[in-house]
């Protein structure tokens, strides 16, 4: 055969078979319900949550950390730049990475990790089996030698914000599972919102309101629920009809509360901590979970840990108080 149709021959084979991975990947991201309402993508959980003070961005954390800082918290279970190793625009003639480069590499592998969360949560959800293989697709073949660190950050990221550890089947072996975590399954008494699959919209929206002053307008709501792959009018495949779950369900459960702005005309609404959201949880927990989520402790918020630190003690010089009628009736006191 002639040396130029062989060439042809496995240039072809070549195209043929980047056609086939290529096709390959797009069904397995197809299987994370992108053609759906993607759920909460680790890269955009509270990331550029609406602000009334100064709009839309990342929570910073300047010297003078102002009260009146954007009231979102870049949610991307994002670890050092230096751990970003997938080949990204890698140069042989280059020896050091510049910063520009390496964080475009770690945005890369958040963006891979949110992938994966869909398909944990999809499979989850559909009681259809986590296969590593099905991961692999996800990630793609061009950063597989980063897929335990994108795995990490996916399953951390599960583990914070639906309380649902992944565990391997077998050790080695090619499938996962996602069980409850200690903090769920340990406390029976723990109500179902703090649990899968409500957990997953109740922090986000409670740490919203908290950074936002304790009260957000509905449309900054929506706009960031809209980040999250949630939209008004919509029925989403983990949550069903949002509308419903935030404006009447978890109402009447009393963990938010919607209420018409004053003086509003025409009518608009607001949320705001419902009592049993108060009762069950505090300001430094929600702050405990934004900071964790970016890779921070909560004194990295200046403000925000003073708000949280007098809610605290707040609510250890209530606790007396509220001890007191129990143990004169003889109930146990709560």
């Amino acid at each position: 055969m002639p040396r130029g149709h062989k060439s042809k021959l496995r240039a072809r084979e070549k195209r043929r078979q980047n056609r086939a991975e290529t096709e390959s990947l797009k069904s397995a991201e197809a299987a994370t319900g992108e053609d759906a309402e993607a759920p909460c993508c680790s890269s955009s959980l509270l990331a550029g949550a609406p602000s009334s003070a100064t709009g839309a961005g990342p929570l910073q954390t300047p010297s003078s950390d102002p009260a009146t800082t954007s009231a979102a918290a870049g949610v991307s279970c994002k670890r050092g730049a230096g751990k970003a190793k997938g080949r990204v625009w890698k140069s042989k003639s280059s020896s050091q990475a510049s910063p520009s480069t390496e964080s475009f590499a770690l945005d890369i592998l958040t963006q891979k990790a949110g992938h994966l969360v869909d398909y944990l949560l999809t499979q989850h959800q559909m009681k259809e089996p986590i296969r590593k293989t099905d991961m692999l697709k996800i990630v793609h073949k061009w950063y597989r030698k980063d897929f335990p660190e994108i795995l990490k950050m996916a399953s951390d990221h599960m583990d914070l914000v639906y309380g649902l550890e992944l565990k391997e089947v077998k050790p080695n072996g090619n499938f996962y599972t996602l069980i409850q975590n200690e903090d769920a399954t340990s406390d029976e008494s723990l109500s179902r919102v703090w649990r899968f699959p409500i957990k997953g919209i109740l922090m986000p929206l409670l740490s919203v309101i908290f950074l936002n002053g304790n009260r957000t307008p509905e449309e900054e709501i929506w706009e960031f629920l809209k980040m999250m792959g949630i939209h008004d009018g919509k029925s989403h495949f983990i949550f069903g009809d949002t509308r419903k779950l935030i404006t009447q369900d978890l109402v009447q459960e009393e963990y938010l509360v919607y209420q018409q702005v004053a003086n509003s005309s025409p009518p608009r609404y607001e949320f705001l901590w419902g009592p049993r959201a108060h009762a069950e949880t505090s300001k430094m927990k929600i702050l405990e979970f934004v900071a964790k989520m970016n890779d921070r402790v909560p004194t990295a918020f200046p403000a925000y840990y003073q708000e949280a630190l007098k809610d605290e003690e707040e609510r250890a010089r209530a606790a007396p108080r509220a001890s007191s009628p129990a143990k004169a009736s003889g109930h146990p006191s709560a």
